[in-house]
């Protein structure tokens, strides 16, 4: 495929896809298995990822200007360190999991059966919460649930980072707006810190002079652009639907790259 091509294809995937609960790395394996876009080096996916998630920062201005004055208003103070919790819990189990030289699997099964066994669970937390539908705020309970969430999603890729972190919070009575925002606010300093680090990393081994830097800052505004426009109608979608949507979507996608996988010579 056209470099030009590729990258807009895999900026519109990055962007769809890095904070929706679908799992950004099964669409990623689907474009590279259908698409034709051939394996990209870290730096590209770190950058697109990087451009994601700094898009949907705008989508938040209450919420942000409630933490930058923490000391002065106890809810968001309170907010505040839920935030750093979660986060911090997921940056030492990162460490953790680097220093033991964990190493993520490259076959495409541990993806397919991820997807499957999160798109089962939102459907049986969803029949589950029809009884009982959540109300609840984020508590530091929620905090902790959402930071062990989020190392379960590094730890089996295809579990989608949003999608461990969301079913953490609504398990725990969060309600779904509330725990959509919680998740994606914290998912913000995280992939930054894990793209920052990476990139720190890239730059310590020394970063390739023959990079495609015009490709890259193309995928990266495409991975803007739509992250932005994909956030916004999640954060309304909730409002008034459940997750059952992404449950049947995730075990389409499961079956999918199986039978993809299956017809592979």
């Amino acid at each position: 495929m056209n470099e030009w091509l590729a990258a807009l294809l895999l900026g519109l995937v990055e962007g769809l896809t890095e904070f929706i609960p679908v799992s950004s790395t099964g669409h990623l394996l689907l474009a590279e298995q259908l698409g034709g876009v051939g394996h990209r080096s870290d730096l590209f996916n770190i950058v697109i990822q990087c451009g994601a998630v700094l898009a949907v920062l705008p989508l938040f201005p209450e919420r942000l200007q409630q933490l930058l004055r923490p000391w002065t208003d106890r809810s968001g103070r309170d907010y505040g360190l839920k935030l750093l919790t979660a986060f911090g819990i997921t940056g030492v189990g990162g460490v953790v999991l680097e220093k033991s030289g964990f190493q993520l699997p490259e076959n495409p099964l541990p993806v397919a059966l991820a997807l499957l066994i999160g798109g089962i669970a939102f459907l049986a937390v969803e029949a589950r919460l029809q009884r009982r539908p959540p109300t609840g705020g984020v508590t530091w309970a929620v905090a902790i649930a959402v930071g062990l969430g989020q190392l379960v999603a590094a730890v089996f890729p295809g579990t989608s980072r949003s999608g461990a972190t969301i079913l953490m919070a609504l398990l725990l009575g969060t309600a779904r707006p509330q725990a959509t925002e919680f998740s994606f606010l914290v998912g913000i300093p995280t992939l930054l810190a894990a793209g920052g680090l990476k990139l720190f990393q890239a730059w310590r081994h020394g970063i390739r002079p023959e990079e495609p830097w015009a490709v890259i800052l193309l995928a990266t505004a495409v991975s803007a652009l739509v992250s932005f426009a994909a956030v916004r109608w999640m954060l309304r979608y909730v409002q008034t639907h459940t997750f059952a949507l992404f449950g049947w979507y995730r075990i389409a996608l499961g079956g999918l790259i199986l039978l993809l996988s299956a017809a592979r010579p």
